[in-house]
């Protein structure tokens, strides 16, 4: 039994399409290959045998961990989030104290995290920082440049 991860509806839609994908395309994809490479002739010196099979062999294993996560995800239901807190989905309103600049994120699992569309993990250096932080407080990250000191403006779901 992994470990139970929490998604947006979206995160959770886009798992299953990944992994029914995976299932149907996928598996027919690699079949393919290992039957074109089996008409080829001597399988003991195909090398493409070799590499579809190995191909065949981490599809298994990535669609069997993809089952799994989806299998221990759970949909939040943003009605019972505590939002007087930074938790998982809270878009966070922060602001560097050293130089002002403002910016806001979304935590999200790991999965999800998008940089591009502000989307970070909460098991990144930021998300460990900003998770149960209230509006007024001082959150500690650890950045590669050293701890920078962030005040939580607003917490939003």
């Amino acid at each position: 039994m992994g470990k139970v991860q929490y998604y947006t509806e979206e995160g959770l839609r886009k798992l299953k399409d990944e992994l029914q994908h995976l299932k149907t395309k996928g598996r027919q994809d690699i079949a393919k290959q290992i039957a074109e490479a089996r008409d080829k002739g001597d399988l003991s010196e195909n090398a493409e045998y070799d590499a579809a099979k190995d191909a065949q062999g981490l599809l298994e294993l990535k669609i069997s961990k993809l089952e799994e996560v989806v299998g221990n995800a759970r949909v939040l239901d943003n009605s019972k989030m505590d939002t007087s807190k930074v938790g998982i989905l809270s878009t966070v309103k922060i602001k560097n104290v050293k130089n002002g600049m403002e910016v806001a994120y979304t935590l999200v699992s790991e999965e999800e995290a998008d940089l591009k569309a502000n989307k970070i993990s909460l098991s990144s250096p930021f998300g460990k920082g900003l998770l149960g932080k209230k509006v007024g407080e001082i959150a500690q990250i650890n950045a590669p440049a050293g701890v920078v000191e962030f005040e939580v403006l607003e917490i939003n779901y």
